[in-house]
């Protein structure tokens, strides 16, 4: 399996797309601004992003799958042994549209099959196992990747998770935003994490979270309802360097319900408790 070569094509990949996004941002670019659903926004310049990185993978794996945030890219079709690359051409739009900079791109490449496997994640209509994955900041000139047991890398030097306990832990978490009705489930667990953690942070990225978590500036960081996009190549970069990831009960649905929980060893088992507690009863 060429894993080395899916990175290097994915590293290759973000570059461009954040050479586009980059052009747009600094040159402050008047921006054409779609509302996909409520509270969700699509810019030319996310579009533009996923085009140059669908183009730059098919170009070295033309049989390769694609789903991407902004395409029309389907994944029902998924046979034993496809390779599937998991693309979010621009993750912190609304930061981007506002012109602040820390947002980024993130694509994780994963291994298909139809059967339940050790190491793989539930995933549409199969289970996925995680062989790569790249978040690039372009504005904060960071670039974090990961291959499948090469370890995690933030430009290019190794990164390890915190050993933070809760008590004096940073926390990272995201609004759930696309479905306010379970804001009194969300701020309950907000509620339990503040009197517990040293402090949280919500940085409007999960990307970036993730990434950030893995080396270790988060200790741990929890989001519901994201999509797969969010969080391939996260997933992998914080396993990769040494911590934990589960969905709200400790399982391992977190690319079918959408709800993540990430942090180092240290602090894992208290903090997944009082999401268990809190927020247990929206896994689906």
């Amino acid at each position: 399996m060429e894993i080395d070569k899916y990175l290097e094509v994915a590293l290759l990949a973000t570059k461009k797309a954040s050479d586009i996004l980059l052009s747009y941002f600094e040159k402050n670019k008047k921006l054409k601004v779609d509302e996909k659903s409520k509270n969700d926004f699509v810019t030319q310049a996310d579009k533009e992003s996923e085009k140059a990185i669908i183009s730059t993978i098919l170009e070295n794996f033309p049989n390769h799958k694609i789903y991407a945030e902004e395409s029309n890219h389907k994944v029902e079709d998924l046979k034993q042994g496809d390779i599937l690359w998991i693309i979010d051409p621009l993750d912190g739009t609304k930061n981007f549209i506002h012109h602040i900079p820390i947002f980024g791109t993130s694509i994780g490449v994963a291994l298909f099959s139809e059967n339940p496997q050790e190491d793989y994640f539930p995933f549409k209509k199969g289970y996925i196992k995680l062989l790569a994955g790249v978040i690039n900041l372009p504005v904060l000139n960071e670039l974090f990747f990961a291959a499948l047991n090469q370890g995690a890398y933030r430009n290019f030097s190794k990164i390890r998770v915190s050993r933070t306990p809760l008590s004096k832990a940073l926390v990272a978490t995201g609004f759930p935003f696309r479905l306010k009705h379970v804001v009194d489930n969300y701020l309950a667990s907000f509620k339990e994490v503040f009197l517990r953690a040293s402090g949280i942070r919500r940085m409007g990225s999960a990307a970036i979270d993730l990434a950030y978590t893995a080396a270790g500036f988060f200790d741990a960081f929890w989001e519901h309802n994201l999509h797969p996009w969010d969080i391939a190549a996260g997933v992998l970069l914080i396993k990769e360097a040494g911590g934990k990831v589960s969905d709200f009960l400790g399982g391992n649905r977190i690319f079918i319900s959408g709800n993540i929980i990430g942090s180092n060893k240290v602090c894992y088992e208290e903090f997944l408790n009082i999401i268990r507690k809190t927020l247990g009863n929206l896994e689906k």
